[in-house]
């Protein structure tokens, strides 16, 4: 036996090779095959870093609903996160916005999406703790304010200092057939798609929170304590879908013409291929829910 770092003999039962002290119980790479990936996931052999859970997945609702994300092609790591859940049976219709009706009675979705800030450091586990968190207030039956504040709350938890916050942009969604609410902060969006004579279209629901340079100028983080939400009660005139996306998709949406046909599954992958093929620069995160029959 030898070292798969620098193949010096090794005895079996040896834990480190003794020549240059690699731990000889390291995950196997999967691009060259040596015992030799490091705690950061890369391979000390070959450099390559190893796929995680988080480069890529997919998650589907029995009721259609579907979402999807992607690391891309650019990007180390995916710093992107999704929560998509459907409504508990018989919840009860709350989750107002504090000046909003509520939601129509009937089968809901629970939808977070959240990008973290690339300039931030471990912006990857800011977006998650804050899907994760405001997604279960959410399907608690909190209000869209109270999920924020407690997603925002996780997200400072991660910080050292506040010169070394993690952060992340912010976007919910509670949906019914008859009523969507949402929540944001910061650039990821929410998109009303409907059908018409010319093709399927979208509608731009939520407004970014952008500088004119680009920059954005609200965000979750330790560095933001104070970040106040905006929310919108959207009632659908038809039949549609909600889609909910990062920039990793809307930067690439001027002039596409978004899939009609299929099921939301089948679109949602439809589109992060669009990202992919237009250069896929960033992380990618879609989901997409059907509400009044509409599924293709």
């Amino acid at each position: 036996m030898t070292c798969p770092l620098c193949e010096s003999p090794v005895a079996p039962g040896d834990s480190f090779c003794e020549a240059c002290g690699h731990p000889l119980t390291s995950p196997a790479c999967e691009s060259c095959g040596a015992a030799a990936v490091d705690a950061e996931g890369y391979c000390e052999r070959c450099g390559v870093r190893q796929p995680t859970v988080r480069d890529h997945a997919e998650t589907v609702l029995p009721g259609g609903a579907a979402a999807v994300t992607d690391r891309g092609l650019r990007r180390a790591r995916n710093e992107d996160a999704v929560a998509l859940h459907a409504l508990p049976e018989g919840a009860a219709p709350t989750v107002p916005v504090r000046s909003g009706a509520l939601p129509a009675a009937g089968p809901g979705v629970v939808v977070v999406v959240c990008d973290g800030v690339g300039s931030s450091p471990r912006a990857d586990e800011a977006s998650a703790v804050a899907a994760a968190t405001a997604a279960g207030a959410l399907l608690e039956g909190r209000t869209h304010e109270e999920a924020f504040a407690m997603a925002g709350q996780a997200v400072v938890k991660l910080a050292h200092s506040p010169e070394s916050a993690p952060a992340c942009t912010y976007v919910a969604a509670v949906a019914r057939p008859g009523d969507v609410i949402l929540c944001w902060a910061g650039d990821t969006r929410a998109y009303w798609l409907s059908d018409t004579p010319e093709g399927r279209v979208g509608t731009l629901l939520t407004e970014d929170d952008v500088a004119r340079g680009g920059e954005i100028t609200a965000w979750l983080g330790a560095d933001y304590p104070d970040v106040q939400p905006r929310t919108r009660s959207f009632v659908p005139p038809g039949p549609g879908l909600l889609l909910v996306c990062s920039d990793g998709l809307w930067r690439y949406l001027d002039g596409y013409r978004f899939p009609a046909d299929g099921t939301p599954l089948d679109q949602v992958r439809r589109m992060l291929r669009h990202a992919l093929d237009s250069g896929g620069h960033d992380n990618v995160t879609i989901a997409l829910i059907p509400l009044g029959g509409t599924h293709g």
